[in-house]
């Protein structure tokens, strides 16, 4: 077990790559706190995580707003005594250009993305810092390397996160707190769904479009849920400020 002994927070946990990340780490030994908005999905993650025997805790909360993010953390510490690893992996996607969108969309999709990750960073720090020992990882975006048609919101934002990570690492790797950045391209999860719909177009056609790269398919959740993993324990050790892109090659191409 990877994660023995470990406490993971993991927001956006109920559902995609979220979940499978939340699955995959209480399987691995850790202590899970999965954090999103949909109470139903969060319940369900909770409850396969504890029929295979797993420890976890299901907060709701909404990752842009501070009280309740500081009352997830907090709720955290008091639960599990500690917290080890932090995986920023809440998000959405808007399908808009700089013409289409308007200020408020702007900023939701900056806030839900980029400033969500902030919020849970700066109230989960203190408590590594303490422990002088924590891993944190930021869920980007291969279009957070590289530019995506209509989507400028969503690309600024994971790039944001992309930056933000590196910046992080330098800042804390003295105190024991090690910051990466898994990147993965399109993945079979909800918000493909949502996408599809933005752009008003049939789920498969969305997915045959996003297969267009070297390996030929989309990726799933269980592949980024692994490369967290790999960044979430000792094997990584001496990564830090690091960029993992899981794409299938759509970068490279």
């Amino acid at each position: 077990m990877r994660l023995k002994g470990n406490v993971a927070l993991i927001t956006g946990g109920n559902s995609g790559i979220g979940a499978a990340t939340a699955k995959l780490f209480a399987v691995e030994g850790a202590a899970v706190t999965i954090v999103g908005r949909n109470e139903s999905r969060g319940n369900k993650v909770l409850q396969e995580i504890q029929a295979a025997g797993g420890e976890a805790l299901w907060i709701q909360c909404d990752a842009r707003k501070a009280n309740e993010v500081k009352r997830a953390v907090q709720w955290t510490r008091r639960e599990f005594g500690r917290l080890d690893i932090l995986f920023n992996n809440a998000g959405t996607i808007l399908r808009k250009n700089v013409l289409d969108i308007s200020e408020e969309e702007w900023d939701d999709q900056i806030a839900a993305n980029l400033k969500s990750a902030f919020l849970f960073t700066k109230h989960a720090l203190p408590i590594m810092i303490e422990q002088q020992r924590g891993v944190i990882i930021n869920n980007g975006s291969g279009w957070g390397l590289v530019g995506g048609k209509d989507a400028v919101s969503y690309c600024a934002s994971k790039a944001g996160l992309v930056n933000f990570t590196r910046a992080l690492a330098i800042d804390h790797a003295a105190q024991g707190i090690r910051v990466n950045c898994v990147c993965p391209g399109d993945v079979d999860t909800p918000m493909m769904d949502d996408e599809a719909h933005q752009l008003k177009v049939t789920r498969a056609a969305h997915v045959a479009a996003g297969a267009k790269r070297p390996l030929g398919r989309i990726g799933a959740v269980e592949e980024i849920a692994r490369a967290v993993l790999f960044l979430a324990s000792e094997d990584s050790s001496y990564m830090t400020g690091a960029v993992l892109v899981v794409d299938g090659g759509g970068t490279a191409s």
